[in-house]
C-alpha cells in the first residue's frame, strides 16, 4: 500500500482517504478494562498511519482529567430529564483526536461499568446519552464519512442514526460498522427501558430493539448497522450458533451477508522481545539465547527455586473466570504437576479460582507461584520467560495473549475456539510446521493430554527452536488488519453512495 496525496494505491487501485469517527466505551491510554480498549488504540493508530483522519469519542471517566472544551453544553434529552453533557478534545496522539463526552452526574464514577463486581443500574441511560452525544459530534465537530461502533455500548448510534434521525441529511449518506468483541455482553434489559432512556415507542419491535419482551441494545445494533464485524474469522461463525450467539444468532444469520471477521492486531511497538523494556535481556528470533534468562529472572520475580530452569515453564495471564477455561485447569491441575513442569500465573476474577490458585501455590510452593492483581510489568516477563502460555478458553473471541506468547517465542497452548483457532497452527514435529498445540473438545482430558504431548516436544530441543522461530516468525500486526476494515468501509460506503 503506497501514499499518493490524499488516496492510496492497493493491489493498482486508488482509494481516496477518509475521515472515520470511532465511537467506544473505552480506550487505551484513558480507560480499559479488557481487550476492546487495546483495540481502539491500535486500529485507530494504524489507520491514522496509513494517511486517514481518524477521531475517537469516549466517555470523560473520572481520572482522564480536564481537556479542552470543544462545545460548552449539547441537549440531549434521556427519559424524563434533560442533560447538557460539555465535549472536551485532547491533544492528539499518534494521529489520532480524542473527544470527551464530559457528563459527571454519568461518567465521573470509581469504575466505567460498576463496581464490586456488579454494573451500575443506569447504565442503559448513561450510554444512551454517550450515544446521543456522539452522533451530535458527527453533526457539529467533526463530520466523518463513516462511524465505528464497538459493542453494545454504543449499538443505540445505528439505532438511532436509522430510526430517529432518518431524515436528517447530515447522515444519510454517512455508514455504521458495528464490532462485536464479545456477544455474551448485550445491554439487555426491561420493557421499562424504553422510558428510563426516553426511546421512541416505534423501536420496541421485532425488528428494532425489542427482544422476548425485554431492549436489548446490541440487537438493535446488529440490525441497524451497515456492516458488522467479529474479532477473528472463527467468531463470524460462532456467533451464528446457538452456543455462541446468546439467543441472537438468528439474527446475526440474518446479517450474515453483511458480517465479515477480522482478527485483532498485536502491538508490536510494546509486545515485542527486540526491544522490551520491562525484561530483562532482549532476544530475537536469530539470536534466542537470553530467553534463558527472561526465564532465570522471571522464577526470581515469582521467587520459584532455580531448579525450575530445567522444567517447562508454563505461564497464564488472564481473567480468572470461566469463560477462560479454569474449571478446565482445576480439574487436571494435580495431574499437571505430576509432569516435570512449573507453573506461574497471574491474573484476578471469579473469587473460587483465585482462591484455587492460592491453595495450588500454597501447596507445591517449589514449583507452582501466583499473583493476584494486574501487574503490566510481570505480564512481559511471563510472556518473555515462560516456554508455554496456557489459555484452554472456552470461548474466545480473538485473544491477544497468544499472538504476543508467539513473538517472544513463548508457545501457545489453546483451545481450538474464536481467535484462537485462527491464529495457532498444531505443531507437527515430522514436517517441523505449526506454532503451537491446540485441544477441540472442553474437557480436563483433552487439556492435559494436549499439555503431555508439548511436554514431549519441548525434550526434543531441535524441534522446540523450530517451533520457537515458526512462533515468532508469525506477523499479528495492526497494519494487516486495517487494510481489511479498510475494504468493509468501502463496502458500506458504496451502500449509501
Amino acid at each position: 500500500m503506497t501514499l499518493l496525496g490524499s488516496s492510496f494505491t492497493v493491489s493498482g487501485r486508488s482509494i481516496p482517504a477518509m475521515k472515520i469517527l470511532f465511537a467506544a466505551s473505552e480506550a487505551v491510554p484513558y480507560a480499559k478494562t479488557g481487550g476492546l480498549a487495546d483495540v481502539l488504540e491500535g486500529l485507530p493508530r494504524a489507520l491514522a498511519a496509513m494517511g486517514h483522519d481518524v477521531a475517537v469519542v469516549l466517555p470523560l471517566y473520572r481520572g482522564i482529567g480536564t481537556r479542552r472544551t470543544v462545545i460548552p453544553s449539547l441537549t440531549i434529552p434521556v427519559g424524563p430529564r434533560m442533560h447538557f453533557p460539555a465535549i472536551r478534545e485532547s491533544d492528539p496522539l499518534r494521529g489520532v483526536r480524542y473527544f470527551f463526552v464530559d457528563a459527571g452526574e454519568f461518567f465521573d464514577r470509581p469504575a466505567i461499568y460498576g463496581e464490586f463486581g456488579g454494573a451500575y443500574g443506569d447504565n442503559p441511560e448513561r450510554f444512551t446519552l454517550f450515544s446521543r452525544a456522539v452522533i451530535e459530534i458527527a453533526k457539529q465537530v467533526w463530520r466523518p464519512d463513516l462511524i465505528h461502533c464497538h459493542d453494545w455500548h454504543t449499538a443505540l448510534v445505528p439505532v438511532l442514526l436509522r430510526g430517529v434521525y432518518g431524515y436528517d441529511p447530515a447522515f444519510t449518506r454517512i455508514p455504521v460498522v458495528l464490532t462485536v468483541h464479545n456477544m455474551a455482553y448485550q445491554g439487555r434489559y426491561g420493557h421499562d427501558i424504553m422510558w428510563r432512556t426516553g426511546l421512541p415507542g416505534h423501536l420496541f419491535h421485532p425488528e428494532a430493539l425489542e427482544f422476548w419482551g425485554d431492549v436489548n441494545f446490541l440487537k438493535g445494533g446488529l440490525l441497524f448497522s451497515d456492516y458488522l464485524t467479529a474479532v477473528s474469522r472463527k467468531y463470524a461463525e460462532e456467533i451464528q450458533t446457538p452456543e455462541f450467539g446468546y439467543g441472537l444468532d438468528a439474527v446475526v444469520r440474518s446479517r450474515a451477508s453483511r458480517l465479515v471477521g477480522i482478527l485483532n492486531g498485536a502491538d508490536y511497538s510494546t509486545w515485542n522481545p527486540e526491544n522490551d523494556r520491562w525484561i530483562a535481556a532482549s532476544f530475537s528470533a536469530g539470536d534466542m539465547a537470553n530467553k534463558a534468562v527472561c526465564k532465570q529472572d522471571l522464577l526470581r520475580e515469582m521467587r520459584l527455586p532455580p531448579e525450575n530452569n530445567g522444567r517447562m515453564l508454563i505461564g497464564i495471564v488472564s481473567r480468572f473466570v470461566e469463560q477462560k477455561g479454569f474449571d478446565l485447569i482445576a480439574h487436571v491441575a494435580r495431574e499437571i504437576l505430576d509432569e516435570n513442569v512449573a507453573l506461574v500465573a497471574l491474573g484476578s476474577g471469579d473469587h473460587r479460582y483465585e482462591a484455587f490458585f492460592r491453595m495450588l501455590a500454597d501447596a507445591r510452593s517449589d514449583r507452582v507461584a501466583v499473583r493476584l492483581g494486574f501487574d503490566n510489568v510481570l505480564a512481559h516477563k511471563i510472556e518473555a520467560g515462560a516456554d508455554l502460555f496456557l489459555m484452554p478458553s472456552r470461548y474466545e473471541p480473538c485473544g491477544l495473549s497468544q499472538m504476543y506468547s508467539m513473538r517472544y517465542g513463548t508457545i501457545p497452548l489453546v483451545r481450538a475456539t474464536g481467535g484462537l483457532d485462527d491464529t495457532v497452527e498444531p505443531f507437527d514435529p515430522g514436517t517441523g510446521q505449526g506454532t503451537g498445540f491446540k485441544f477441540w473438545d472442553a474437557t480436563g482430558s483433552a487439556l492435559i493430554d494436549t499439555v503431555r504431548w508439548a511436554l514431549h516436544c519441548f525434550w526434543d530441543r531441535k524441534a522446540w527452536e523450530k517451533l520457537m522461530r515458526n512462533a515468532m516468525a508469525r506477523n499479528f500486526s495492526w497494519e494487516v488488519a486495517a487494510a481489511k476494515y479498510i475494504q468493509v468501509y468501502e463496502r458500506a460506503r458504496a451502500l449509501r453512495a
